[in-house]
């Protein structure tokens, strides 16, 4: 019997890919799209029964050739840029496939884990899992919202588990494909690196000079919700998976730094003595944005409390300052 992760050479993908190996489990269909080849790097410590292309995996799966054999989907592939213009591709990519992938784990009665977002809630304020508070920004954000709408509409007839989990700000290791999507920590962790300051977002919608306040959610953290759901597979719903706090670009970039000072033996600073040594400086911010960004994200966490996560979650100066150590492991 064997998992099936897709978009398995992405960066929460190899994530989970990695975290069943962890536990043994090396029987793993790794589906993704190789086309942005730098991602193969992901896998590379990753021990997978096979990998398929998107499209491969699809025509295969219709024709039946995965039937019986699978013990658990866990669907993480998606388009995830969020200024893609191209409805119809995000549509077809994030929707329709996770359609036919809902339809054969239906059938199959085979659990279903997938990655859904927290952008399905717009500009918030209220980040509870509940159809009043989901306004989508952008079409990413609609196509990760409407099959969440789907799964609802067909939840009570549902003939095995289906967890939907809303990603927040998720950082961490694997994740140096992504380029200009990659987190705020990996891209602080290189300007600082290279020119001995970071740059964040001039404050907008009331907000400070990067003030603006989102919940920073580690990719261990995120590895580790998706396991739990896989040991309880009783358990159904679509769930927030953040820390429930809410932290500030500062935040990041001070955790960051200091980070940093620290692995040269440099003692810890201050946001405002950053400010005054100019090691954090303030951009305008981009007008394409506008309209289109959130300002504020914290998770409700509660029903993922309810059914029996209780493990803490890294806040912003513990997980950054894991992650820095390991990019640093890295560079070296």
């Amino acid at each position: 019997m064997y998992y099936i992760v897709t978009g398995a050479a992405g960066f929460i993908g190899s994530n989970l890919v990695k975290a069943l190996n962890d536990r043994g489990v090396t029987d793993i269909i790794a589906v993704d799209n190789l086309k942005q080849a730098d991602k193969f790097r992901n896998l590379v410590d990753c021990d997978i029964a096979d990998y398929m292309s998107k499209e491969d995996f699809i025509e295969k799966l219709n024709g039946g050739m995965f039937d019986g054999i699978v013990s658990a989907v866990l669907h993480q592939g998606a388009c995830s840029d969020t200024m893609e213009t191209d409805g119809r591709y995000m549509m077809q990519n994030n929707y329709q496939y996770s359609l036919d992938l809902l339809n054969f784990c239906q059938n199959e009665e085979v659990p279903f884990l997938y990655a859904s977002s927290a952008s399905v809630y717009g500009s918030g304020p209220n980040f509870k899992e509940s159809r009043e508070f989901e306004s989508p920004l952008n079409v990413y954000a609609y196509s990760k919202f409407l099959f969440d709408q789907i799964v609802r509409r067909r939840w009570h007839k549902r003939s095995s588990q289906i967890v939907g989990l809303r990603y927040f700000n998720v950082y961490g290791t694997r994740e140096q494909h992504k380029g200009r999507m990659a987190s705020v920590a990996y891209h602080f962790f290189h300007q600082y690196r290279a020119e001995g300051y970071v740059k964040l977002f001039e404050g907008c919608d009331g907000y400070a000079n990067g003030g603006q306040l989102r919940d920073f959610v580690s990719v261990e953290d995120v590895a580790r919700v998706n396991m739990h759901f896989l040991d309880h597979p009783s358990q159904s719903g679509i769930f927030n998976l953040g820390t429930g706090q809410a932290q500030s670009f500062n935040d990041v970039a001070v955790a960051t730094i200091n980070a940093l000072r620290a692995a040269k033996g440099e003692g810890k600073l201050s946001l405002e003595q950053m400010h005054q040594q100019q090691l954090i400086r303030y951009i305008s911010f981009p007008e394409q944005l506008k309209g289109k960004y959130q300002s504020y994200t914290q998770a409700d966490i509660g029903a993922l409390r309810e059914v029996g996560y209780k493990e803490p979650f890294l806040n912003v100066e513990q997980g950054t300052g894991r992650y820095v150590n390991y990019l640093l492991s890295k560079a070296k």
